[in-house]
């Protein structure tokens, strides 16, 4: 009942969100952006999909090696884009992923370390984003940070510091709790380490995932800058990267739909605050959504595919019956 609860309040803050953008800027900021998107920039996108997502797979692949689990390649860029479709199509934006997980779980017969698989190649990409965000946020900081006085690069400093050790605290407080109520939630946490430490710190592993989260991050941005370039921006892309990372960071509040509303609410505002326009912000965030909605949409293509094969297969076994028996000597006679 609580998931169930919350999952709505995600969705309501995503659609709050969309909401007031759309009372504050109006839909021009929506529909002029849709307008400007042609067959060369859609192309484009699918060109970048595919780069990011086999870089993606790529490294779901190393981390399930790393945990004993066998997954080909092949076989891995097709269920991401299965996942990153239904990731998009469905509302909180997870529901690809989950879907992902529990599926090769099952097929390698071990459903907790195919979910941890996921868990720990998201957290990598996360990770990733959040590290590099940093180092560009404190190279170039943005004209967006200097309402909250952030402007500087020992301002974002100052910020990331904080925010890092507020998790830490958060949880060693969380762990310490664990300790002293529950001694099964201890040994969770004990096996999720260790699954960490296999699935991504190894040193047959973490080299791959860092170059495939790097290669996959400059690629979300480059379809950023695309979508910027179509919505008519023509500040430099150094001026851009930094809110297009914003706009990133934004996007992994789980408070979206199919990854829309906060990704928006942040663009607008990240792009008001240096000075480029608030409904410029917003026009690039949407046609970014909709740059990405068309880059997974291979992901369809999969979904129609393999259920065509789960159908084939299951009436093959009714028809190979029944031709084993119209086959046998008088079998016609012995019917009823």
């Amino acid at each position: 009942m609580k998931r169930s609860v919350w999952a709505w309040l995600r969705m309501l803050a995503g659609v709050g969100i969309l909401v007031v953008l759309l009372w504050q800027l109006g839909t021009s900021a929506f529909l002029d952006g849709l307008r400007r998107i042609d067959t060369g920039t859609l192309l484009a996108a699918l060109a970048l999909g595919l780069l990011t997502t086999v870089c993606s797979a790529w490294r779901w692949c190393l981390v399930a090696r790393g945990l004993g689990l066998r997954l080909p390649l092949g076989r891995a860029v097709a269920d991401y884009y299965r996942a990153l479709f239904l990731n998009a199509a469905l509302p909180g934006g997870v529901l690809g992923d989950v879907h992902r997980a529990v599926h090769h779980g099952r097929n390698t017969g071990a459903l907790g370390r195919g979910v941890s698989a996921v868990v720990l190649e998201r957290a990598a990409g996360q990770i990733a984003l959040f590290v590099v965000g940093a180092v560009v946020l404190i190279a170039r900081p943005s004209a967006a940070l200097a309402p909250i006085g952030l402007v500087t690069a020992p301002g974002v400093t100052v910020l990331l510091a904080a925010v890092g050790c507020g998790v830490l605290l958060v949880t060693v407080g969380w762990l310490y709790w664990s300790s002293r109520r529950a001694s099964r939630t201890v040994r969770a946490v004990r096996t999720a380490l260790a699954e960490a430490r296999r699935g991504l710190l190894a040193r047959g592993v973490w080299p791959g995932v860092a170059v495939a989260s790097v290669v996959v991050l400059a690629g979300y941005l480059g379809t950023f800058l695309l979508a910027a370039r179509v919505a008519g921006s023509t500040a430099p892309a150094a001026e851009l990267v930094p809110l297009m990372v914003l706009a990133l960071l934004a996007m992994a509040l789980p408070l979206n739909i199919g990854g829309w509303g906060p990704r928006e609410g942040v663009a607008a505002w990240a792009f008001g605050a240096a000075g480029l326009g608030a409904a410029q912000g917003l026009t690039t965030a949407v046609v970014y959504g909709v740059l990405a909605l068309v880059a997974s949409l291979p992901g369809a293509g999969v979904l129609v595919v393999r259920w065509v094969v789960v159908g084939l297969r299951a009436g093959r076994p009714q028809i190979e019956l029944e031709e084993r028996v119209l086959a046998e000597p008088g079998a016609p006679q012995r019917r009823p």
